[in-house]
């Protein structure tokens, strides 16, 4: 069990003298206020927000005075926020490692906090770890000295200045090296992965300075990347100074950049500029989205950022057949009363906030005039929390010259209507055509007009363009099983290492019900944890009539290794009951 003693500092302006604290599953064990003793109680728990933690203050507070409140607690080894690797889940296989997670509600599971991201502060933390490992956060290094209680031990300084919600704290510690990537930049990970994460990230700056040109100054000072081990959930994390990257980003092409120009469009769009609740994460999303593919119009031209577009109109169609064309959850802006927000993640906030963004853009007048706006609005709510009301106003205020214009827009059904969006955009085909055309010589291929397929029809794709072959293919009903084995047969699809690619490809397979595909997809599934991949791979083969009992057996087998979040989501996929014990 972890220990973080030492605090937890708040600001109180102007406060009664009860204040309440977001908590899960915490040992609370002294409370001060002012270095004087602070009575304490938990409330009641919930589900999924934990136990709130009123302090009465010792005495009463006259406005505007600023108290410190010091708590002094214990994590659990089930915090949701923390991840613990034994040695064996690692690269190294010598040292155990820590990572957090705390978007959107856990950072109460390793720091009493106001968890909300409503609420921004700076923050200051110092981090004793044995002196074999290397502690980082999510802010400034601050330097290290020798632990004065044990010689063994190392404690490491971090300051955040801007001030930023909770759920971008975060902390990892392991047996990290780094590598400089640029003026402002060093990637980080274990030493088995560091070389090839330097080369993978090598355009991190030319990415900074795109953003920079495109949204105003970077404000966070040094621009981190941290390679995290396979059982990380998400692509990335935008945590500031040190963005979390998957380690199925190391394709050896540097051809999934586009995760890191996401991150890096974060900086602005959720790190500066921030949803109010859990309810408007699209402005988080959307906007990043759309910020990231003008970075790579910037980098690699208009047809590049009307392709990946198309990409992600069809991401967010798997995504509505998924939760289902009616369901709520599909809104833009849903309702999450009495919902977790873990339960409401998939593409909907950022494929179809883009798709209004993009759709806007079509209205207002093209890509530069509606990246003025962008750029307009980052500025002017910099360092603030914003609802869909508070961005759609300076909408209507930025462009009161086309209000005329505005008003045809349907928003309620772009807002508040499950499903696919109202309009769909018609985005440049060019770069999409081969694979369009590529596809449908499959699709409609009969079993004599196999021999017609040759190797060099995929060697002349990018892995972009091999990436939307597969998507298409996906999109239709399942593909003869001969028609899947002759595309390995001259393609070779087994043997690519880029994970895009091998998702889509084992997933194009096991609906196909080819059989020597499964422990392929289950090996995909467990060897690393990226809900993006692991979820639907699960799924395929859970669908698999002859292969559901396996599924589950390998998915029990494997989610003591998982990350809290990700064992949950699949254990709902595959109707297991929860574990009862703590991960």
């Amino acid at each position: 069990m972890a220990t973080l003693k030492n605090v937890v500092s708040r600001l109180l302006r102007g406060c009664t003298g009860l204040q309440t604290l977001d908590t899960r599953d915490l040992n609370i064990k002294t409370v001060s206020v002012n270095q004087q003793p602070a009575r304490f109680a938990l409330g009641d728990k919930h589900s999924f927000k934990g136990t709130p933690l009123d302090i009465t203050l010792p005495f009463d507070l006259s406005r505007g005075q600023h108290v410190i409140v010091e708590v002094t607690y214990q994590t659990s080894p089930s915090a949701s926020a923390l991840q613990w690797l034994s040695p064996e889940q690692t690269a190294g296989k010598e040292q155990p490692y820590l990572f957090s997670q705390c978007q959107a509600h856990h950072c109460r599971s390793m720091i009493p906090c106001q968890d909300s991201p409503s609420i921004k502060h700076t923050y200051y933390a110092q981090v004793s770890v044995p002196k074999d490992l290397v502690a980082v956060m999510s802010a400034v290094r601050d330097g290290q000295k020798v632990d004065p209680q044990d010689s063994g031990r190392i404690i490491y300084k971090f300051r955040q200045p801007v001030p930023m919600p909770s759920y971008l704290i975060a902390i990892v510690v392991g047996a990290l090296e780094s590598r400089q990537i640029g003026p402002r930049s060093r990637v980080w990970c274990e030493k088995e992965f560091v070389d090839k994460a330097a080369f993978e990230f090598s355009e991190t700056e030319t990415m900074l300075k795109t953003a920079e040109d495109l949204a105003g100054p970077y404000v966070w000072g040094q621009y981190d990347i941290l390679v995290l081990p396979p059982s990380f959930p998400y692509g990335g994390m935008e945590n500031p100074c040190l963005t979390f990257a998957t380690p199925t980003l190391l394709a050896g092409d540097r051809s999934l950049s586009n995760v890191i120009a996401h991150e890096i469009s974060h900086s602005w769009t959720g790190n500066l500029v921030t949803n109010k609740t859990w309810e408007h994460f699209w402005l988080n999303e959307g906007h990043t989205v759309y910020l990231e593919r003008m970075i790579g119009r910037c980098m690699e031209g208009e047809p590049f950022r009307q392709f990946k577009a198309m990409g992600g109109w069809k991401e967010l169609q798997d995504s509505v057949n998924t939760f289902g064309a009616n369901n709520p959850l599909t809104n833009l802006v849903p309702s999450l009363q009495d919902v977790d927000p873990d339960d409401a993640f998939s593409s909907v906030p950022y494929e179809k906030g883009f798709a209004l963004l993009y759709h806007l853009e079509e209205l207002m007048g093209g890509p530069e005039v509606f990246m003025g706006f962008v750029k307009s609005y980052i500025q002017l709510f910099a360092y603030s929390s914003v609802t869909t009301d508070d961005w759609k106003n300076y909408l209507f205020s930025y462009f009161k010259d086309k209000v005329d214009v505005l008003n045809q827009v349907d928003w309620n059904a772009w807002m508040f209507t499950p499903g696919m969006p109202p309009v769909q955009p018609q985005y440049d085909t060019t770069l999409a055509d081969t694979c369009i055309a590529l596809s449908q010589r499959w699709l409609q291929a009969k079993e004599q007009d196999l021999s017609s397929f040759q190797e060099s029809d995929a060697a002349a794709l990018s892995s972009h363009q091999l990436i939307e072959f597969l998507s298409l293919l996906l999109q239709g009903d399942p593909l003869p099983l001969t028609h899947v084995k002759k595309m390995q047969e001259v393609y070779n699809l087994n043997a690519f290492k880029n994970s895009e690619i091998c998702f889509r490809w084992l997933k194009l397979c096991v609906r196909s019900k080819w059989e020597e595909a499964v422990p392929l997809a289950l090996k995909m599934a467990t060897e690393q944890g990226r809900m993006k991949f692991t979820r639907p791979l699960f799924r395929e083969v859970f669908h698999f009539d002859k292969y559901k009992e396996e599924a589950v057996q390998v998915f029990k087998a494997h989610r003591a290794a998982m990350h809290p979040v990700t064992s949950a989501l699949i254990a709902k996929d595959l109707k297991v009951e929860a574990s009862s014990s703590g991960q």
